[in-house]
């Protein structure tokens, strides 16, 4: 367990001392901000959790990061008045009631102003606890009595007050929060807690050493042991699987303030993340249970896997005689797993069939994906070699096995599709009335260019372009069939061009999808989209009533190839839904 804190403390010692170099001082940022700040805070370590915060979001968030910090400044002269005003109101209460106590000021700490400003929507001036203080006294029965002082002194804001104490953060934190309207009408946060509760969430484990035999009744000692045996099941699993990549989500997910509190058919109650589905309940279960799980009932009713735990729900998982995961689910657009711990299991279970069994499942995964985008001419070799693996062979057993998804294999793919070459001219393309896009033309400068109508083409797929007469530069795909004829015609009109590094404007692309019709179908599909943000410019829907198959032809606005992956995967997984592609003229 040491090697955990004495990493933690070295990586404090990094970040401190890293101030020159600016590309290691985002690196290290980075690293800070998904693992380690994460880390002491599930250990209870607060000043080392806010210090990591504060300084990983300086420098991976640095404008963001500034303007709050000079809204801080511009306050702080005001605030620290104000605080000495509140202070002196506080002891002359206090004391008449004969209580011990101590009070100081709190400073709010930079990052912790931007998640509640981000979180809640808000701004800067609806943030209550930027002037805050803390008042510690020696036993629990004092804090109440203190609060109690505090709200007939000043008037409490509504849904603003914790009981941590009765209600403990799953990382042991105890205190109680409240906010008040205080002197001269502003608001005000008030933190109550015990010096030993101060200690403790402070210093965290370390402290933790020190109050060890004299508060096991106040529950401190099961705390501590609930920190340590987390971070064993966290060492535990990762030696199991071997998944380096998943720690920092494993962090994230753990420490999560909102939690999901679900119970077996037995009554016994499973802690997980907030969002966590019945694969994921499986899994915590046992993960035999997982790999066998065929569906689930909530509360006695049947719900699909992908279903959001609520807390307080009953699941009871429904498993079949053989252990046969999916591949789908570990599709994270689909959101079957959203546990980084449930997901390292089913990769660990496909990296134990047989290889021979990967590589075709992993064939047949890219190849579908790939067809399905109408993505005809991609370099597989291109893209091993981009994920550093030596054969296609290895590719499509990674991404057999999980290691790989197929969304990953199209990024790589898309980005060798995006390169441009090293010497070309920028261009702004003026789109209909409202959109903009770059592309770069070689040796060709300040021409105007449009995406061709017959393949509507997208950033990620190889294009050519075609001068025409009076509007500039059509934009084709290579493949496209209308293309073919114009250079076996008109070979010289054809330029080599590339996107460039800022195509950021939406592009219309027509999609297919073939179905049984039912009642809703169509409904279901739009809410895809719109929950997608994706607008749809028209729909065409032919119904045969002898046999009940739809056809469906809608043109939508995408991003990129990688948006259109994603909501082509979900329309897939509709029920009655046959195929869905996009369509290549």
């Amino acid at each position: 367990m040491r090697v955990a804190l004495i990493k933690l403390a070295e990586r404090t010692c990094a970040i401190r001392s890293v101030k020159e170099d600016e590309e290691r001082r985002r690196q290290i940022g980075q690293e800070v901000f998904d693992v380690y700040a994460p880390l002491a805070h599930r250990l209870g370590i607060g000043h080392l959790k806010w210090e990591l915060e504060d300084l990983s979001f300086r420098y991976t968030y640095a404008e963001s990061y500034r303007k709050i910090a000079r809204l801080l400044d511009g306050k702080r002269l005001e605030r620290d008045r104000f605080i000495a005003k509140v202070t002196e109101e506080l002891t002359e209460v206090l004391r008449r009631a004969g209580l011990q106590f101590k009070i100081v000021g709190r400073a709010k700490h930079i990052y912790s102003i931007w998640r509640k400003m981000q979180r809640k929507g808000i701004g800067f001036s609806q943030v209550y606890d930027i002037r805050a203080v803390r008042i510690l006294v020696p036993e629990i029965k004092d804090c109440y009595a203190t609060l109690g002082l505090v709200h007939s002194l000043w008037r409490n804001i509504p849904n603003e007050f914790d009981d941590y104490i009765a209600n403990p953060k799953e990382n042991g934190y105890r205190s109680l929060h409240t906010a008040v309207v205080g002197p001269e009408g502003k608001a005000l946060e008030v933190q109550i807690r015990t010096e030993n509760m101060d200690n403790e969430a402070e210093l965290g484990v370390c402290a933790h050493w020190r109050y060890k035999g004299s508060d096991a009744e106040s529950g401190l000692a099961s705390t501590y042991e609930e920190k340590i045996a987390w971070l064993r099941q966290v060492l535990d699993w990762h030696e199991e699987t071997g998944d380096a990549r998943g720690v920092a989500e494993q962090f994230s997910f753990s420490v999560a303030q909102d939690r999901v509190y679900a119970f077996t058919p037995d009554g016994d109650v499973v802690n997980l993340a907030y969002g966590a589905t019945p694969l994921d309940f499986a899994y915590h279960v046992h993960t035999e249970i997982g790999h066998r799980c065929r569906g689930a009932k909530v509360n006695g009713s049947i719900v699909p896997l992908t279903y959001q735990l609520q807390t307080g729900e009953r699941v009871e998982i429904l498993t079949s005689g053989e252990a046969r995961p999916r591949r789908d689910w570990l599709q994270p657009g689909l959101g079957y797993l959203k546990t980084s711990r449930a997901r390292a299991k089913v990769q660990y279970w496909f990296k134990s069939q047989a290889r021979e069994d990967n590589i075709d499942s992993g064939r047949h995964l890219l190849e579908k994906e790939f067809k399905r985008l109408a993505l005809t001419s991609v370099d597989y070799q291109r893209i091993a070699r981009k994920l550093q693996l030596n054969t296609v062979e290895d590719m499509f057993a990674a991404v057999g096995a999980g290691d790989l998804t197929s969304a990953q294999v199209l990024n790589v793919a898309q980005g060798l599709l995006n390169r441009a070459p090293e010497r070309h001219v920028r261009l702004h393309a003026v789109l209909g009335n409202s959109h903009r896009n770059h592309v770069a033309v070689r040796g060709v400068g300040n021409l105007h260019t449009h995406m061709a109508g017959c393949c509507k083409p997208l950033p990620g797929d190889a294009i050519v372009g075609y001068v025409t007469k009076a509007r500039g530069v059509s934009v084709h795909r290579a493949d496209c069939a209308k293309l073919v004829k114009l250079q076996e015609s008109v070979s010289v009109r054809v330029v080599e061009i590339e996107w460039g590094e800022s195509a950021e404007d939406n592009y219309e692309v027509d999609v297919a999808i073939e179905a049984y019709d039912r009642q809703g179908l169509l409904r279901d599909i739009t809410s895809l989209f719109a929950n997608a943000r994706i607008n749809v410019l028209t729909i065409n829907t032919q119904t045969n009533k002898q046999t009940h198959f739809a056809t469906m032809r809608l043109r939508v606005e995408v991003p990129d190839l990688g948006s259109l992956s994603k909501i082509l995967q979900r329309i897939d997984r509709l029920k009655n839904v046959v195929s869905v592609a996009r369509v290549s003229d």
